[in-house]
This record gives C-alpha cells, structure tokens and sequence, in this order.
C-alpha cells in the first residue's frame, strides 16, 4: 500500500486505543456503524494514521498531518465535519472503526480566486454541473489533496458508507441553517474499495431520499509503473526513440556543465523559501504563493505539512543542482513504493539546462535506485508526464445531489 502506518508524526501517550476491530485482528463479521459528529481535533493522529493505513487505497493525503495542516491554512475556507463512525450499538465517545473526513462550504466561494480554493481551475474536465451557491459536503482537504478517501479497513467500508448515507439523510450539521444540496466526494482512485460502499451506500436510498446519485470519472492521474531492478538507461530504453533521445541530450547538456544533483534539504523549513522563490520564478501570478491572502495561506499550508510530518515522514523538498548552483526544487511524497511528484519549480534563467526535464530525470533514477515501482505525476494530464511512460489511472467523483434541492 501507499500508505503506512509509521508515517504518523506524533505519537501521543496516553491516546485512546482506536480500530480494535480493523488492526491486527483476524476477520471478523463487520459491524453496523453508525455516524457521530467529532471534531477533528479530538481525534489522536495515531488513531487517524492507524485507520488510514487500513485502507490500502490510502495515500499520505490521508495522512493527519495533510489534513491538520491544510485546516491550519485554509479552515476559514470551509466548515469542518468530520464523522467518526462507531459501533451502532455503542457509545458516542466509542472508538472509530472508520472516520469520514469531511467538510461543507459552498461549491464556489466568493474569495475562491484570491484564495486558490476552487476545486480545479477553469480548464478541468467537464463534470456534472452544480450551482455554485449549492451548499456541497466534500472530502476535507480536498481542494489540495490529489487522492482522498474513507479511512478505515476495507471489510467495514460498507458498513462506514452506510453510516455516513443515513447521516446525509437525516439532519446532517444542525448548526448549518439549510441542509446540503451535494455530496460532492471526489478524488476517488479507480481501485478504492470505497467506491463500491458508497455508491451502493447512496444509490439504495436514490429512489427512497429523492436523490439523484453519479460516479464520474473526474481526471486522470498518470503514474509511470517503474521496472525491478532496472537502471535508468534501461528505464529510457522503454520509451519512444525519439523521447528518450531528447532526455538523454538534456541530461548529457546540463552533465556537461557541472555535477548534477538532487539532495534533499536537511532543513525543508529553512528552505521553504527558497523553493517558493523558484515556484513562484517559474509560474509567477498563476503560482501557489503571490503576493496575496491565498499565496499566505499557501505558505501556512507548505510550512505546517513540513513540521508536522516532520523529518521521518514522507514529504520531502529536494533541490536540483547543476555545478553547486540550485536550477530547481520539487516537494513530493516518498513511500514504499512510490514517489507522489506533488509541486516544483524552476530557474527560467537556466532554461538552456532544461531544468524540468533534469529533475524529474533524476527523480526517476532516485526511484529506480530505491526499488520504488510507481512514479506518480498526481492529477492532470499536462504532456511532459506521459513522455515518462506514464499510463492514465483514473480518479472518480461520487456526486449525490437533491432533486428537489431546486
């Protein structure tokens, strides 16, 4: 699986146990579930990862820190509301077997173009249409996460999308004063066993609650599936002639004007700036940190994702160096087997050294070296991905909508 259970950045003593039924226990008939509102706060980040790491869908954008961090930076954005999903016949305080990590706001805030919050910008797939005053429950984080799911252990996923159905279908957030119009839960991978739960989940109640129940394809993730035990060369021998000429003449070029590298900061938080002066370098009004209330909210994000996963965690900000002098950085998530590409950015001045083309040369040899199978270009299909090998995996949308919401 992507994610593990040891990427969890606390450990907290004295932290409730979480997910006896789903941990190291043997299968066991799932449980009923039913859904209680618990702040995220109140949750134990080893609790959380524990619950995470069950899915084997899961990704670090599941991680507590991903989401502590992004509701750190940008909560005023959207109203939390998380469910801990729990024994039917239990306690509200019982243990999780299951968490719905979930927020409402409306599908388009006002501020969404200062503030880069918009699900995705203009030139995105077309997708099923929602008004955009609708009051819309989504994944949390999702705005910023390229995967997103259900956190718990996939034989009590059908019992945990249940759960969260009757909850959508009862009065939902009290203190909200209409009640939502969408289920909008995307970032769905092709292979997440909570596909299945949660479109069975809401479709039995489509007729029943006066629903109207989708799943889309919302956008594709190409993933480049990395051979064992192969060398770089070897890897580059798989791609077109001609693709894998022009790498090897960029790399031999920026080669031949000093020793290349990618090395890891030893200290992201020092460096953070540095990495956003190259981000911003290359993408400038269009980039994640301008000089506005969005690009101080981005900062809070990058800075709390750094000290919250923390030296050990999975996040990693690297920087490619061409004869000592910094060209580019990338931030990506680094498991077992795979390396999420997540952000970069790049001197434009050094653009005869085809500094993107490099780096991410480098960041295949890394993985090859590694032993990781699957380099992960996350969401989008901009060109440069699939000059890498990269072969589309799907992502999905589950949209449950009112009809007679109006």
């Amino acid at each position: 699986m992507l994610f593990s259970a040891a990427m969890s950045p606390t450990n907290l003593a004295g932290d409730p146990p979480c997910l006896p039924a789903a941990g190291t226990a043997p299968a066991a008939t799932p449980v009923a579930l039913r859904a209680v509102r618990r702040p995220f706060d109140e949750i134990a980040p080893d609790c959380w990862n524990t619950l995470a790491a069950a899915n084997p869908a899961a990704t670090p954008f599941s991680a507590w820190a991903f989401h502590r961090a992004w509701w750190d930076a940008y909560g005023a954005n959207a109203h939390e509301e998380t469910l801990a999903l729990v024994p039917a016949d239990g306690p509200d305080a019982a243990d999780p077997v299951a968490i719905a990590p979930l927020m409402h706001r409306h599908e388009v805030e006002p501020g969404d173009v200062e503030l880069r919050t918009k699900m995705r910008a203009a030139d995105g797939p077309t997708l099923t249409a929602v008004p955009p005053d609708a009051k819309a429950v989504f994944f949390g984080a999702s705005y910023h996460a390229d995967y997103a799911t259900l956190l718990g252990h996939p034989r009590h996923l059908d019992a945990a999308a249940d759960a969260l159905a009757a909850y959508c279908a009862s009065e939902g957030d009290p203190t909200h004063p209409r009640p939502w119009d969408a289920i909008d839960l995307r970032r769905l991978r092709d292979d997440d066993p909570a596909i299945g739960a949660l479109v069975g989940a809401f479709g039995s109640r489509e007729v029943r609650d006066g629903w109207t129940v989708n799943l889309e394809r919302e956008d594709v993730c190409p993933v480049a599936q990395l051979p064992d035990g192969a060398s770089i060369d070897d890897y580059l021998a798989t791609l077109p002639k001609k693709t894998r000429h022009e790498i090897r003449r960029k790399v031999r070029r920026a080669e031949a004007a000093g020793d290349v590298t990618l090395a890891d900061s030893p200290d992201p938080l020092a460096d953070l700036e540095a990495f956003i002066d190259l981000h911003q370098r290359r993408w400038g009004v269009d980039g994640l940190f301008p000089e506005t209330s969005g690009g101080a909210q981005s900062r809070v994000f990058f800075r709390r994702m750094f000290e919250l996963f923390g030296a050990n965690g999975p996040l990693r900000l690297a920087f490619l160096t061409v004869g000592g002098k910094r060209i580019g950085a990338g931030i990506s998530f680094e498991t077992e087997d795979a390396i999420l590409y997540y952000n970069a950015g790049v001197d434009p001045e050094a653009r005869e050294l085809s500094p993107g083309v490099v780096m991410v040369e480098r960041y295949v040899r890394r993985a090859l070296e590694r032993g990781v199978r699957r380099m992960d270009f996350l969401r989008g299909d901009e060109g440069y991905k699939y000059e890498w090998g990269a072969i589309d995996e799907p992502i999905h949308r589950l949209l449950v909508r009112r009809t007679d919401s109006r």
